[in-house]
């Protein structure tokens, strides 16, 4: 799993029978920083995510087969739409015992 930032959507000519009706995001993957970082990716959408959003990417296929059928070709899923990331920081000074 990994978070991703939505950045459009795409519409397809045609697409396999088992994915009729699913959406389909133009997603970019984002760094603990929240950079973005790599090749732009495909997700399949039936959460309602929207642009701009952070999503929680699923890259296990079994929830697409789960959803869609086990001849399915979809892999790569949105799981969540992220509210908030929060990652703490060390604190300075702090020194671990031995």
């Amino acid at each position: 799993m990994f978070l991703a930032r939505i950045d459009g959507t795409v519409v397809p000519a045609a697409k396999h029978a088992s994915l009729e009706g699913c959406r389909f995001l133009v997603a970019q993957r984002l760094e603990s920083d929240g950079s973005s970082t790599g090749e732009p990716i495909v997700l399949i959408d039936w959460m309602g995510a929207g642009y701009g959003s952070t999503v929680l990417v699923s890259t296990d296929g079994g929830i697409a087969r789960e959803r869609y059928g086990n001849t399915s070709p979809g892999r790569m899923v949105v799981a969540g739409i992220v509210d908030q990331v929060y990652i703490p920081q060390p604190k300075v000074g702090m020194r671990r015992s031995a």
